[in-house]
């Protein structure tokens, strides 16, 4: 009766990694019970995480193919369009989320156009290997219109590029698709948390960090002017990212802007409290909700989480 904090299946969504092929559930092993689906059984996965009341998925894809500028993103055709219509066909009440960055689809790995000699975009002044920001701004919004078209409900930029909200809301209007949402990832930092995702998505950089263009985990002050500018650019939710270090960023935003705040419990968090659990160092229930809880008590109204279906079954026991 006097819990301030209540977690519940409404406010949880759930990552899942897909991959071209037929009967595919292959596991990630840094992450353990997670894995990535071929369409069909991610088809019957989103099933059944519906049915434990959790209302949204987001999308991961690993395309069969990868090029300097990540098109499968862009492509109708491609993993993630061809995922999204097979759950809006089978699952249709489940909210799809696609998470829109092009770190899954590059051969390089970043989140966007670099700048390299021979390419069209190459600009000699810049530093060989930076990231070129308005053309990456560019594909965004095609490939946002393109997942949208093909059912998203959700667009979510995850790259932190400067003027992504804007772009990508842009991109959709003039597509008229002013109905699909934009949950930014707005505060999204260059966090050593990210390193078992990067085995589930196949989308380590080959070369360098993401620094360039995420933020430093020593600042607050530039978090929160981030938050502000996507705010102003139009975004519908805002999302910090990892959870567990920005607790105070989490709690900010919430104080600060009346949109809803999503955080997202990364790879490397669900991946400790499991490496712990199995050394027999800690309770993985006990400390996985009491993550959960810190979270939501610092104020996130949506959290991300590859605990989700067993947040559900732990409630109801």
């Amino acid at each position: 009766m006097t819990r301030e904090a209540v977690l519940s299946a409404a406010e949880l969504i759930y990552p899942l990694f897909v991959r071209p092929g037929e009967g595919i559930r292959k596991p990630i092993p840094s992450m353990p019970g997670q894995h990535q689906l071929s369409i069909d059984t991610l088809v019957d996965r989103a099933a059944r995480v519906a049915g434990l009341g959790i209302p949204a998925v987001i999308l991961f894809g690993i395309p069969e193919t990868k090029d300097a500028f990540g098109s499968d993103n862009y492509n109708p055709n491609g993993i993630v369009p061809r995922a999204i219509r097979a759950l809006k066909e089978n699952v249709p009440d489940l909210v799809v989320i696609s998470d829109m960055c092009f770190c899954e689809y590059t051969d390089h790995g970043h989140c966007g156009i670099i700048n390299s000699p021979g390419d069209k975009h190459y600009r000699p002044e810049v530093p060989k290997g930076y990231l070129l920001n308005d053309p990456t701004l560019e594909l965004l919004g095609r490939a946002s219109v393109v997942h949208a078209q093909a059912g998203a409900d959700v667009i979510a930029p995850s790259g932190m590029i400067d003027g992504m909200v804007n772009a990508i809301r842009t991109a959709l209007d003039e597509a008229n698709l002013d109905h699909v949402s934009i949950m930014s990832y707005a505060a999204k930092y260059s966090s050593g948390f990210y390193g078992p995702f990067r085995d589930a998505a196949e989308s380590a950089p080959g070369f360098g960090d993401r620094s360039q263009y995420q933020l430093d985990p020593a600042n607050r002050r530039e978090a929160l002017k981030e938050l502000e500018i996507d705010v102003a650019e139009g975004a519908d939710i805002l999302m910090v990212k990892p959870a567990m270090p920005c607790l105070d960023i989490i709690a900010a935003a919430r104080e600060r802007h009346n949109l809803p705040i999503a955080a997202y419990q990364v790879s490397g968090e669900f991946a400790m409290l499991h490496a712990a659990a199995a050394n027999d160092w800690l309770d993985l229930k006990r400390c996985a909700l009491e993550s959960l809880s810190g979270i939501k008590r610092a104020g996130a109204d949506l959290i991300l989480t590859y605990f989700a279906p067993d947040v559900v079954e732990w409630l109801e026991q």
